[in-house]
């Protein structure tokens, strides 16, 4: 007597899904067992670990600190979530507005944008490094002093961009407002609309423009103008 039809399209899915399981769990099974063969493997190097991580030595604010971490770690990311330097914001994450900003040899580097692994050998200063113990920055004052921020998230990159901004100076780097390229511009003469060009990579939504660029002639031994003179000129404007 055989079986009736019903029962024998049962036992085929059941036998069906049970195979398929069993094929499964042996290629989840697979990749683990071919580790576990190739780590017992005798004089062969293991990977630092077993996700892609490498290890990577970057010297921070003087600091020499060794990160294992993923080749496409940006050194934002390596800043904020592995070293707890959070000074350093992640504003737009496409370079685009500078609140990222950080000294790499001298040069302001958009960090979102650079891979951690590609900075070893190099002299990183974050906003954190900027200041010797109590002592803060001259540019760091000078921005406290002339109001140069509001909210502040894209203060720390505005400021490590002024820093570069005045060693390009004295390095004899023109820009885009540099009349004369035989006869780079001086931090004693750096006109306003210089440093509001050297400066146009890094955004304020505050729009506290006025009080950045005062900042910066501060620094550079100029006197900046008083922001309430500047409210008088306006408004005798307006009146006139």
């Amino acid at each position: 007597m055989h079986p009736p039809q019903d029962s024998q399209k049962h036992k085929t899915r059941r036998n069906f899904l049970g195979q398929a399981l069993t094929a499964a769990g042996t290629v989840i099974a697979a990749p683990s067992l071919l580790n576990q063969a190739t780590a017992a493997q005798p004089g062969k190097p293991s990977p630092v670990s077993g996700k892609g991580e490498m290890s990577v030595t970057l010297n921070i604010n003087g600091q020499s600190q060794t990160l294992a971490i993923e080749p496409r770690v940006t050194l934002l990311d390596a800043l904020r979530e592995r070293l707890e330097l959070t000074g350093s914001k992640k504003g737009c994450d496409h370079g685009q507005c500078g609140a990222c900003t950080v000294l790499v040899d001298g040069q302001r580097v958009y960090s979102c944008l650079a891979l951690a692994v590609m900075q070893e050998g190099k002299q990183i200063v974050t906003i954190e490094g900027l200041a010797k113990g109590d002592t803060l920055h001259p540019v760091q004052a000078a921005f406290i002093e002339n109001d140069g921020f509001q909210c502040g998230y894209c203060t720390p990159g505005q400021i490590c961009a002024s820093v570069a901004l005045l060693d390009e100076v004295k390095r004899g780097c023109a820009s885009a407002m540099t009349a004369d390229l035989t006869s780079p511009p001086q931090l004693t003469n750096l006109s306003e609309a210089e440093i509001k060009e050297r400066l146009s990579g890094n955004l304020c939504r505050c729009s506290a423009y006025n009080g950045i660029v005062a900042a910066v002639q501060q620094v550079t031994g100029q006197t900046p103008p008083s922001p309430a003179a500047a409210m008088l000129v306006r408004e005798a404007g307006v009146s006139a």
